[in-house]
């Protein structure tokens, strides 16, 4: 299921720093045609599903620059305006960005909550009403054995008792191995890749990865779409 086209404002796997900024286009252009497609997206997830709407939903992507981050910030961001109790997590424990997109600190977060050292309300950031954000911390040694642990789905549990609605930002599926493992104890995946340059054997090699351990994948978002001009609304 395609659940949103969105038109590409920026090369993701160029944009660093204070640049990452400039694709939160939720908060910086929220009467854009850019801003409209998250929120179109947040209708889709919303009611496409009514008999099991889905409140905790990872997001990945087939590989690296494909735009899974900005999808989880701008989404975030929309969800949080119209329900309020909205958490992001970065379990990217290998190129974690989130914090750079939000511009906060990156000092503790997800690690360091999942190793019992902060509560999750001591490591949240609140950079937009309603929206608390969990940045990934400090980076493990072995990602891979820490999500592996049972505190992951302690976690989750936790979360899922405090907040409306939970997005957790994976990593790319054709490279490590946690997306799959976060995507067990989710209700859904969200798949995000590039209409440009990713292969269609990758689309398809993810969501069999995904469903092979019993993921959701509830559809996917196609970024750098070409759409059609629409003046109808001016």
């Amino acid at each position: 299921m395609l659940l949103a086209k969105l038109k590409r404002r920026a090369p993701w796997n160029r944009v660093k720093g204070l640049d990452l900024y400039e694709s939160l286009v939720a908060i910086r252009e929220p009467n854009g045609s850019s801003a409209e497609a998250y929120r179109a997206l947040r209708t889709n997830l919303l009611y496409a599903f009514v008999d099991s709407s889905p409140r905790v939903i990872v997001i990945t992507s087939p590989g690296d620059g494909e735009g899974k981050t900005t999808t989880c910030a701008n989404l975030g961001v929309t969800l949080a305006q119209v329900n309020g109790k909205t958490l992001i997590v970065d379990c990217d424990l290998r190129k974690p960005n989130l914090h750079m997109m939000f511009g906060v600190r990156n000092l503790y977060g997800f690690t360091n909550v999942l190793r019992g050292e902060h509560s999750l309300q001591e490591a949240c950031h609140t950079p937009f009403p309603g929206l608390n954000l969990l940045t990934a911390g400090p980076i493990p040694p072995d990602p891979t054995e820490l999500l592996s642990s049972r505190r992951l789905a302690g976690f989750i549990d936790q979360a899922h008792q405090q907040y409306e609605y939970m997005l957790i930002d994976a990593p790319p599926v054709r490279f490590v191995s946690d997306p799959v493992i976060i995507a067990r104890h989710g209700d859904g995946v969200l798949l995000v890749f590039d209409a440009q340059s990713t292969r269609k054997g990758w689309v398809r090699q993810s969501v069999r990865s995904l469903e092979n351990v019993g993921a959701r994948v509830l559809g996917v978002v196609m970024n750098n779409a070409q759409a059609p001009t629409l003046d109808y609304y001016g």
